[in-house]
């Protein structure tokens, strides 16, 4: 099956929420126009909203104000910020995600307008998405996690990191996009001898396994997925096939 959007960025780019909707427009137009059905795999909750709700309709960014609260971000720190936007408005300090790319945006547009991105609602989005969540029980989550984890880090991530780290400053603030991937600190930190292999695992495991609840919650209650184990979605394949072709054996 072809895979599409790998590739698409330099590490050194700044790749916003808007570029990634409309590269993927691009993909799934492409992919209809020759008549084939386009599957939308992964993905952050706000990048996959945006894809499927509409891109926000957002000022355009204002570099003046942005460098005002990158300065205060410096100064303050994440949590001070995130504490002003809760304060105001929870759900969009929850919309975060703790992402300080985000939170800079926000509050540029709130001292800007008066208002904050989830304020400006969304363009239409160019198709229409059916939604399904895959979701493995809670033990058999943890054991792949930890087994990718460790995977990962014996077959090069540190060296990966570290390369990174030479192409893109991984301290500077807001946090280049480069860097906001799971786990690429400490695969860093590891390759940099400042952490245990081990230790840089559980860290990352542990972040992995909280991510993909948030994950999850946010596809179901923002987007209205459908949630289903690998078990239940497999069942249900069974019986439409067993529908459309009786007395035939399935394999498996």
């Amino acid at each position: 099956m072809p895979h599409h959007l790998l590739d698409v960025a330099d590490v050194t780019d700044d790749y916003s929420v808007a570029d990634y909707t409309r590269a993927a427009e691009r993909a799934i137009a492409d992919i209809l126009a020759r008549g084939a059905r386009p599957l939308v795999v992964g993905g952050t909750g706000f990048y996959l909203t945006a894809l499927t709700r509409g891109l926000p309709l957002t000022p355009p960014a204002d570099v003046a104000a942005r460098t005002l609260v990158e300065a205060e971000l410096e100064a303050r720190g994440l949590d001070a910020l995130l504490a002003d936007i809760a304060a105001e408005n929870p759900a969009e300090a929850a919309r975060m995600e703790r992402n300080p790319r985000r939170v800079v945006r926000a509050l540029e547009i709130r001292r800007r307008t008066g208002k904050y991105p989830g304020e400006f609602g969304h363009a239409p989005p160019a198709f229409a998405y059916r939604v399904v969540a895959f979701s493995p029980e809670d033990a058999e989550l943890t054991a792949r996690v930890a087994e990718r984890t460790r995977a990962m880090l014996a077959g090069g991530w540190p060296e990966e990191a570290q390369w990174l780290a030479g192409q893109v400053d991984p301290l500077r603030e807001p946090r280049p996009t480069a860097w906001q991937a799971l786990g690429y600190r400490e695969a860093l930190a590891v390759a940099r001898g400042d952490l245990d292999p081990e230790d840089a695992a559980t860290r990352i495991a542990l972040a992995t396994r909280q991510y993909t609840r948030r994950q999850l919650t946010w596809t179901r209650r923002q987007l209205g997925a459908e949630v289903r184990t690998p078990g239940a979605a497999q069942a249900q394949l069974r019986a439409l096939l067993s529908e459309r072709w009786p007395g035939r054996r399935l394999g498996g």
